[in-house]
């Protein structure tokens, strides 16, 4: 799943064990268990840090730091969205108010290509609003909020066909 999101591959692999485990691992264990050099395995668990789906917590009696991810499955994605939105929408949406601030308004064409990027800015900006109310939904009433957005469908006529 993470390689078909652009994530590399044993950034992908660690948090999918992370993910299964029932205890928090070490680096060592990581390691051993996915037959990855402790390079990589250090490296993809600091980018996994970034990303705040991964996390160091400490078990009694062991020195080292141990590392588990998130486990519930709605604040997973939510957390992983909220950054690929910091990542990839923000920017985009500072391009497009640049490129409409760039446009000369006394050009034909420009004004027709500024309103295309208008349009586009709009249609960014409306999903940024949603994304973020969505974003800040305890995981259960997004849960809801999911079962309830199948009955709009349903009363728009939209079955999924």
């Amino acid at each position: 799943m993470g390689a078909r999101w652009g994530i590399n591959r044993t950034m992908a692999q660690i948090h999918a064990l992370l993910f299964i485990s029932e205890k928090p691992l070490h680096a060592e264990e990581i390691c051993e268990v996915l037959g990855v050099a402790r390079s990589n395995v250090s490296t993809s668990l600091r980018e996994l840090q970034n990303w705040q789906v991964v996390k160091i917590t400490h078990v009694m009696g062991d020195r080292r730091d141990h590392f588990e991810t998130i486990k519930d499955v709605f604040e997973m994605f939510r957390t992983i969205a909220v950054e690929r939105k910091k990542r990839e929408l923000d920017p985009t949406i500072g391009a497009l108010k640049e490129c409409i601030a760039e446009a000369d308004p006394g050009s034909k064409e420009d004004v027709y290509a500024r309103q295309r990027l208008k349009d586009l800015e709009a249609f960014f900006e409306m999903t940024n609003g949603w994304f973020d109310k969505v974003s800040k939904m305890p995981s259960g009433r997004l849960r809801k909020a999911m079962k309830l957005g199948d009955k709009v469908f349903s009363l728009l006529g939209l079955t999924g066909d």
